[in-house]
């Protein structure tokens, strides 16, 4: 396989360093952070579930909403 020299801010080189693991390579650890199976929908829903979850976001949602509402009749 070959390889490619890439040139990076600093901040992206210090983001991609937090990720990268104990004996990982920086390009173990690109391919890790983007691999094919990365699937962004496969999380939704996970919690669904989880007994009280509804009702924590319910009550959440709720504190949220009221805030907002108190704050936009200032």
């Amino acid at each position: 396989m070959g390889t490619k020299s890439l040139t990076i801010t600093e901040d992206a080189y210090e983001r991609l360093k937090e990720h990268k693991r104990e004996g990982e390579s920086f390009t173990e650890t690109i391919l890790r952070l983007t691999g094919e199976d990365r699937d962004l929908m496969k999380g939704f829903g996970a919690m669904s579930d989880v007994e009280g979850f509804r009702d924590a976001v319910d009550d959440a949602r709720g504190d949220l909403d009221g805030d907002l509402r108190e704050r936009t009749q200032r």
